[in-house]
């Protein structure tokens, strides 16, 4: 109400009766009215105070209303309006003739929403996108980079003459490199309708062309999500994280796949805890080859000095690691 008696005494419209300047707004019923002559100029004033108080100006600050934010991962960032509901406001059932309408009035509320290719085309990667989000259990800021990073590849053009369900399945693996999720190439794929070297190829594209610049990925990230897979005990996982770190403060772990070095950690901390953990079953889960976890063992016994053949306890292999 202050804001609207504001404007008016701002642009000098005054009473139109009498031409008064003095005008009251009465905050309860939401008018406007001349104090000189009685004439109402506004009756359905809308009360835009907020409905909490605050006593600082930190509170004030925080409690700001600005809508609902902006959500990259739909296709209208949404912000679009939807139809539904076809009752009428006392909530009795709409009649027959006004639901067709209400019905045709939904349907071309959605043609025109997206009406163009680029829509269309943002409409299907999303969903292709919130799919593999859901079956991969990553978090909605991953999700949200995933969509960012396709809206920056449509902008430049690069879905044209490609595959709509590569580009998505490639932007969320450079999301959940960007973000240092663990998720492998071979665990998009697994989900995606589009094969691996297709993902691939689509990944290095971006990469080039939005020139994202993409942090090493730490094999300490894969260890829990390879023990989990393989079922492997508590006690295997502490001491592989054991090793791990001491791999990584002798750098022996640079260079190297962060997949191959986890497997190859857990393999050891198995046969040190005496437990029944083959290469075949690590190399699996880790998306690698029984030469690649042999290998990466042989290096990590040889540099650390770990004596494989010995069975210890849990003092003695903290001691031994």
């Amino acid at each position: 109400m202050r804001k609207t008696q504001n404007n008016l005494l701002i642009n000098r419209q005054g009473c139109p009766q009498c031409h008064s300047s003095n005008l009251v707004a009465d905050e309860n019923i939401g008018e406007v009215v001349c104090g000189k002559c009685g004439l109402v100029i506004v009756d359905k004033v809308l009360n835009e105070s907020p409905e909490w108080r605050a006593f600082t100006l930190e509170d004030k600050q925080s409690r700001r209303r600005n809508g609902a934010p902006i959500n990259y991962a739909r296709f209208d960032k949404g912000l679009h309006t939807t139809i539904s509901g076809f009752k009428d406001a006392s909530g009795q059932t709409l009649s027959a003739k006004a639901k067709r309408r209400a019905y045709r009035l939904r349907k071309w509320h959605l043609r025109s929403t997206i009406r163009e290719s680029r829509d269309r085309n943002l409409l299907q990667a999303m969903t292709e996108l919130q799919m593999l989000s859901e079956k991969l259990h990553v978090s909605s800021g991953t999700k949200e980079l995933a969509s960012v990073i396709y809206r920056k590849a449509l902008n430049e053009d690069l879905i044209r003459g490609r595959s709509i369900a590569a580009i998505t399945a490639a932007s969320l693996y450079a999301a959940c490199r960007r973000t240092k999720t663990p998720r492998t190439l071979k665990d998009i794929v697994e989900f995606s309708s589009r094969s691996r070297g297709e993902v691939s190829r689509a990944y290095r594209l971006l990469v080039r062309t939005l020139k994202i610049e993409m942090p090493s990925h730490d094999a300490l990230s894969y260890v829990s999500s390879f023990a989990e897979k393989a079922h492997v005990s508590g006690n295997v996982q502490g001491v592989a994280y054991k090793i791990l770190r001491r791999a990584k403060r002798k750098r022996i772990t640079m260079g190297k796949d962060p997949s191959g070095v986890a497997a190859a950690v857990l393999y050891i901390a198995g046969q040190l805890e005496g437990e029944n953990v083959t290469q075949k079953d690590i190399a699996q889960v880790a998306g690698v080859t029984e030469v690649t976890v042999r290998n990466r063992k042989n290096e990590l016994i040889k540099k650390l000095g770990i004596n494989k053949n010995t069975k210890m306890n849990k003092n003695e292999t903290a001691r031994k690691i």
